[in-house]
């Protein structure tokens, strides 16, 4: 008897996904609830389980597109599990989608692009050894990563992978690059006399593709305009280094910077209720202004495979140490792609914070349907009035900050006024603690 895995529903919106890899080889014996493939899709990643214990056979491979409740795969209850170790993971040397095939215009093999923002690649998962690469004498990566690394002279063992059963992925090898620029372990395969004009091409992830689509949407759709101020950040950087260690003491978890800029923001949605609204549709089809009494404050989150948004729920409501726990919760499974459809829908107004990577001024672009996002930057010491000395100049620790915002909804003095209100709130914390 066969019992078929489908792709199951993940979200009201989502009719397709893409298989993002294989865990097991075909054939493998595997029990119920064992994780068999993993999909990716224009709002989530998920692993997809076994319902029984069985000999699991596919019909699919990576980089095919399914859709939802399509069979990929089936489970014989009738076999027997084998006496040998299964492999925890397959090479899929032949599996890669068309468009991921390296495409070289020369004979050379060094490549001499490799895209920017790649992140450094995750730890190991506990009992697992940092770099082990090789399950049965064969390397857990996929063939671009191998012939990223083989260009590069990367040895395999080295990087630790990412991907479903820890399998090194193309981001993984590049992140290692990035890494190890001037170490002993990346030698280009080809001297500068050979330079490469090869061009690697691959498929747009659905998550990129969706992201992509509602950049555009957001543009096209809202009357999109930015203010800007500057915060001096001395207060809260007082605070912080008066209270971090005692914080983490208690809490567990390190005082950050986001946790005072979300309380600032749900200060600031309170007194101007507009930014936190939607333009939506009535039941008869015209424009509506969607009020909300709460503050689910979407935070920004940068993964190797795009930018995801998971929501504080009612983060007015929410204390420093908090906010502080699920922003580091959300940045660690964002990363490993353990969010859930329900975690990064829903937000009424979102944060970035820019500075992590050295931005020192940007003009963010909504989230729609939201009708603001704030957009933190780099803190740089810039001279500046000193704000009890009239007249007299001082460095001080200086942030700028951005408000895009819809002008249908919002009106320019309440963008700039709401913007000012967060100022406030920073520049003088105590106001948070007594709702001014």
């Amino acid at each position: 008897m066969a019992t078929p895995i489908t792709i199951p529903n993940v979200g009201e919106s989502v009719t397709e996904a893409t298989i993002g890899s294989l865990t097991v080889k075909p054939g493998t014996y595997v029990k119920a609830d064992d994780v068999v493939l993993e999909i990716e899709t224009d709002k989530v990643n998920m692993e997809i389980r076994s319902p029984v214990a069985g000999t699991v056979q596919f019909t699919v491979k990576p980089g095919d597109t399914v859709k939802i409740g399509q069979t990929v795969a089936s489970v014989d209850e009738t076999a027997k599990p084998s006496t040998e170790a299964p492999a925890a993971a397959m090479s899929q040397s032949s599996s890669a989608p068309a468009e991921a095939a390296v495409r070289a215009e020369s004979s050379s093999t060094t490549s001499t692009a490799t895209p920017s923002g790649a992140r450094a690649a995750t730890m190991p998962r506990p009992g697992s050894a940092a770099g082990d690469a090789h399950v049965n004498g064969e390397h857990r990566a996929t063939p671009l990563a191998e012939k990223i690394a083989q260009e590069f002279g990367v040895d395999l063992k080295r990087v630790v992978g990412t991907g479903a059963g820890q399998r090194i992925r193309e981001q993984d090898v590049i992140a290692y690059i990035q890494s190890h620029k001037d170490g002993p372990d990346v030698t280009p395969a080809a001297t500068p006399a050979s330079a490469s004009r090869s061009a690697i091409r691959e498929r747009m992830s659905p998550l990129r593709q969706r992201i992509a689509q509602r950049l555009v949407e957001a543009q096209h759709t809202a009357a999109m305009l930015t203010t800007f101020n500057e915060v001096d950040m001395t207060a809260v950087m007082a605070m912080r280094a008066k209270y971090k260690d005692k914080f983490e003491k208690k809490h567990g978890i390190g005082l950050g910077f986001m946790s005072f800029f979300v309380k600032a923001a749900c200060s600031a949605l309170k007194a101007y209720p507009a930014v936190n609204a939607y333009i939506v549709t009535d039941e008869e089809g015209r424009p509506a202004v969607e009020m909300h009494d709460y503050c689910d404050v979407s935070i920004a989150v940068s993964t190797p495979k795009g930018l995801v948004v998971p929501v504080l729920r009612n983060a007015e409501k929410l204390g420093f140490a908090e906010i502080e726990k699920a922003i580091k919760d959300f940045a660690e499974r964002a990363k490993a792609g353990k969010l859930g459809l329900d975690e990064i829908t829903g937000g009424t107004f979102t944060i970035t914070n820019g500075g992590v990577f050295g931005s020192l001024m940007s003009t963010p672009i909504l989230n729609p349907p939201q009708s603001g996002i704030l957009g933190m930057h780099a803190i740089k010491n810039r001279p500046v009035e000193h704000p009890d000395k009239p007249g007299e100049i001082a460095l001080r620790p200086m942030m700028y900050l951005a408000l895009s915002y819809d002008h249908r909804l919002v009106d320019g003095a309440g963008a700039v006024s709401f913007l000012v209100h967060i100022k406030q709130c920073l520049e003088d914390p105590a106001r948070m603690l007594i709702d001014l």
